[in-house]
């Protein structure tokens, strides 16, 4: 089973519902190459480094899946290419240290959220 993280950048023009469907897309896709979708994450509207197609922000979206084989990474960046609504994409192959440094994470993400908030008195 490989291991692979996408992150990638929808134009900014776009509604939060119209970027929902635009991940929902993709989110179907990795599962119809036969990818499992170990995690996803929103990142919301950021300001990006350097100017993109002359816009200064981004919807930023995080795919973190398995798959059996490399076909889908060439197939997922070419749906990637096709769709306007995309402006960047990246993705690489994790090795077993970047999947545990991911698993950790998520896990500290998901205590911190977890945690009783306690108020000062």
């Amino acid at each position: 089973m490989y291991h692979y993280e996408t992150v990638f950048i929808l134009t900014p023009v776009l509604s939060e519902d119209q970027a929902k469907e635009a991940v929902g897309k993709f989110r179907k896709l990795v599962k119809d190459f036969g990818g499992t979708l170990v995690h996803e994450e929103a990142w919301g509207l950021r300001k990006l480094a350097y100017q993109i197609q002359k816009k200064s922000t981004g919807h930023y979206h995080l795919f973190e899946f398995t798959a059996k084989s490399g076909n889908i990474i060439a197939e997922l960046e070419l749906a990637f290419k096709r769709d306007e609504r995309v402006m960047r994409f990246l993705t690489v192959a994790l090795d077993k240290h970047a999947v545990a440094y991911s698993e950790k994470r998520r896990a500290k993400a998901k205590a911190k959220k977890d945690a009783p908030k306690t108020e000062n008195a």
